[in-house]
């Protein structure tokens, strides 16, 4: 039995807002032809060189689904292309983020990454950048 993902869904409480803090993010974008308006209860975004999908569905209080189950049982770990952990951090602060836990240097100097949250409280990880985790 093989299949492959079509997507990564992610429940939430305004999906046009969401999936819009993604976009640059990620560098993904909307789907030529099923743009993203506000109201959508749905909103697709992808990476325009992969083809990747990120599916943003409202769901009714998504809050109280989190504190049910607790910490996310899924969660996307990013590794810069273009930056160092740090200053990729910097900027995904700047944009909006939240820290949840900083573990650099976990497991010594220019080690680990830092757990952050997206504007809902979905938590992600920034890892360091391939350059700097070959060194």
């Amino acid at each position: 039995m093989v299949s492959f993902i079509s997507h990564t869904t992610i429940d939430c409480a305004d999906a046009f807002s969401l999936s819009n803090w993604w976009k640059p993010v990620l560098g993904y974008t909307d789907i030529e032809g099923d743009p993203n308006e506000a109201g959508d209860e749905e909103c697709v975004i992808h990476d325009p060189e992969t083809g990747h999908r990120l599916l943003f569905i409202e769901v009714p209080d998504a809050a109280a689904a989190k504190r049910r189950c607790g910490k996310n049982r899924l969660h996307l770990d990013l590794r810069p292309r273009d930056r160092t952990r740090d200053q990729e951090l910097e900027a995904l602060l700047a944009h909006g983020a939240t820290t949840v836990e900083d573990l650099r240097g976990k497991y010594g100097p220019g080690t680990g990454w830092v757990v952050l949250a997206d504007p809902e409280g979905n938590e992600f990880c920034i890892l360091r950048s391939e350059a700097e985790a070959t060194h």
